[in-house]
């Protein structure tokens, strides 16, 4: 009897040891994943990996593991799909610093938590210049025919004001961007941002401006950020370049007939140069140039809506950055005389009104 009511329950317990041993086996299994998902990568120091596009989580741990970062590759695919975000990895460049695990790794995939470069566009650059900057960051993709620039309002399908120039018409700043992104694609951002930094300035103008619309004021804009790099001159500055039209004086100023010679400009301008026709000459043509002659910042175009009264016609270089100015042009010459020893301002300095 007694032997023949131990068999069973011999049998019953063999199974029932399995089981539990599967379990432990199991369990065991699930925190090993879960330390080693949380354990950091094999990095000694920081490594930057692309998933280009089309890419895949597959061909990027299978990388990584190659490169000795990643030990178990299948365990963080089997993790991904047991998360469902399998196939929610993002294309592009990501940095891997020491201490990342991989839970953390693939977190970042998801997030598309990518490698930033950033550019820079200076107030007062032209938007030639702005163009050279994109084409010299190699990050950068290149879509755009290479040449003038005129041929950017076509190739962006602007809405140009004055037609086939694109000066102007970008805000400068610092722009941020990741592998991927095109010249195109800033440009149209920084074309964005300069429409609604100039139209939210616009609506909070000054009263009786001499500007017809938003674009002259962007025109004015540019003629300031050129004639000085002091933020605390620029309301000075406009209200001499404001009071001058009203009074339908020539604007006089040396930048705006620069940037209309172009390349010729060999930093030196002459009186010849002064002398030559020209639509950016406003030393012979009244009112504001057809463009504007740079790319303005928000102080510059704030400036130019909101001038500082006074009654300055004048102003020339101290010589240290700042600019005296004067009511009078007897007044102003002799200012040019004090401060510029002989030499021409190359500002507005008129020695005689025309």
């Amino acid at each position: 009897m007694s032997s023949s009511s131990s068999a069973p329950e011999g049998l019953w317990r063999l199974p029932l040891a399995l089981v539990l041993g599967c379990l432990l086996l199991a369990w065991s299994a699930v925190i090993g994943i879960r330390g080693w998902l949380d354990a950091p990568l094999n990095l000694r120091e920081a490594v930057v990996m692309e998933i280009p596009e089309g890419g895949n989580l597959t061909r990027f741990v299978s990388s990584l593991h190659d490169r000795g970062v990643l030990m178990h590759p299948v365990v963080l695919r089997l993790q991904a799909r047991l998360d469902g975000v399998a196939n929610r990895v993002r294309a592009g460049e990501y940095q891997l610093d020491p201490g990342l695990t991989a839970r953390q790794l693939l977190a970042k995939l998801i997030s598309g938590e990518v490698v930033q470069y950033a550019i820079t566009v200076v107030e007062g650059t032209t938007t030639a210049a702005m163009l050279d900057i994109l084409r010299a960051q190699p990050k950068l993709q290149k879509t755009l025919r290479p040449g003038a620039s005129s041929s950017l309002i076509q190739e962006l399908s602007l809405q140009a004001p004055v037609a086939g120039s694109p000066e102007g018409l970008f805000f400068p700043d610092t722009y941020h961007f990741h592998l991927g992104m095109s010249d195109r694609d800033l440009l149209l951002l920084a074309h964005r941002r300069m429409h609604e930094i100039l139209e939210a300035e616009w609506a909070m103008r000054a009263p009786d401006l001499p500007y017809r619309n938003s674009y002259e004021a962007l025109i004015m804009a540019s003629l300031i950020e050129r004639e000085t790099g002091r933020g605390e001159e620029r309301p000075a500055i406009a209200g001499v370049f404001v009071r001058r039209l009203q009074a339908g004086m020539l604007l006089q100023t040396d930048p705006s007939v620069i940037y209309g010679l172009g390349q010729e400009f060999d930093g030196n301008l002459t009186r010849a140069h002064l002398r030559r026709p020209g639509p950016y000459n406003t030393y012979i043509n009244s009112g504001l140039p057809p463009t504007p002659i740079a790319l303005p910042g928000r102080a510059a175009i704030h400036a130019a809506l909101h001038p500082a009264s006074g009654d300055a016609l004048y102003f020339v270089a101290r010589g240290d950055g700042s600019h005296q100015f004067s009511a009078t042009l007897d007044a102003h010459n002799r200012a040019v005389r004090q401060f510029q020893r002989g030499r021409r301002q190359r500002t507005a300095d008129p020695v005689q009104e025309p």
